[in-house]
């Protein structure tokens, strides 16, 4: 993938939890002088740096690395308010002449960098609070099956269960008459990123994938990601808020009620955690068929490999003018 209007590269780094995305973003970082940008959902979050498996400190201080944990769980970021403050760092990166290296799992983030965002008309908070209170009246299953009947190409593209992507088609088709799907396709497309653009994605074999997602769920659990959710729970957030529903979230709160064991509480984590992994995969698979898949998890024993992989790409994407 790339593309240049005479602006300075960037480098994408993509793929599902537990592939070892960011590991490949520091070494890669450390290689070609670059800046870590996150581009994860929840590792935007201060109170989440366990559960969402966020760069530990020590990693941190090896690269600069940049929107982590800079939000407040109470805080909700949108894929807008990522994207603006994506292209400031983007910005401030290219202009220390270093390289920007966006890291992440969040497909909404890198399409709306890539692509920009459709500009809705804001939606009035009564029709919010409607749409919100029908949700919880008829359930995550009706209320799905009423948006596939009015919108079916849009609602094609989410599961029945993201309720904050779900909630916002349907509220965009309340209030424009206009599916989501339209409004994105009438998106300029000035306001994409023009500069050179590459990217690369692990895209390991599904049971090394599996594996390493089992791992990742006992790794919460043993360092801190038990305490750390009752931490957040402590807090009394909204539930709707989307730091509420990061992994780990509800398995490890339903063991602190005593409604699980341990043990259980794990195995649910592990259940969701191959889940988000598969559905991101298809994503990237379906949505960014341009990027270069590497077939592997990033792990030490091929670093130098798919470093080099990565580094080559750049450099001839770099050379294609």
């Amino acid at each position: 993938m790339s593309v240049n209007n005479g602006k300075p590269p960037i480098l994408i780094v993509g793929g599902p939890t537990a592939s070892g995305k960011s590991a490949l973003a520091l070494d890669l970082a450390l290689a070609l002088g670059g800046t870590v940008i996150n581009a994860d959902s929840m590792q935007v979050y201060h109170e989440l740096r366990i559960l969402s498996a966020r760069p530990t400190p020590e990693d941190e201080a090896r690269a600069t690395h940049r929107l982590y944990g800079v939000l407040a769980a109470s805080e909700r970021c949108s894929a807008g308010r990522w994207l603006d403050m994506a292209r400031a760092e983007v910005a401030q990166v290219q202009a220390n002449g270093l390289l920007p290296i966006l890291v992440g799992g969040t497909g909404l983030y890198l399409h709306a960098l890539l692509h920009g965002l459709a500009s809705v008309p804001p939606i009035a908070p009564e029709l919010r609070a409607r749409a919100k209170a029908l949700h919880s009246e008829i359930g995550a299953a009706e209320f799905y099956r009423l948006l596939v009947e009015r919108d079916p190409e849009y609602a094609e593209r989410l599961h029945p269960s993201n309720k904050q992507r779900v909630l916002r088609a349907y509220e965009v088709l309340e209030a424009t008459g206009k599916s989501l799907a339209v409004w994105q396709r009438s998106q300029p497309k000035g306001k994409r990123y023009s500069g050179h653009i590459t990217a690369v994605v692990l895209e390991p074999p599904r049971s090394a994938l599996y594996a390493a997602c089992d791992d990742r769920a006992e790794i919460i659990a043993m360092s801190g990601g038990i305490e750390e959710a009752a931490a957040l729970v402590a807090l009394n957030l909204d539930p709707s808020l989307p730091a509420m529903k990061a992994l780990g979230v509800r398995e490890f709160s339903a063991h602190l009620k005593g409604d699980r064991t341990l043990p259980e509480a794990i195995n649910m984590l592990r259940q969701a955690t191959r889940r988000y992994a598969k559905r991101q995969s298809t994503w990237f698979r379906h949505q960014m068929p341009e990027a270069t898949a590497i077939a592997a998890l990033y792990s030490k024993q091929q670093a130098d490999q798919i470093r080099q992989t990565a580094a080559d790409l750049l450099q001839t994407s770099a050379q294609a003018d």
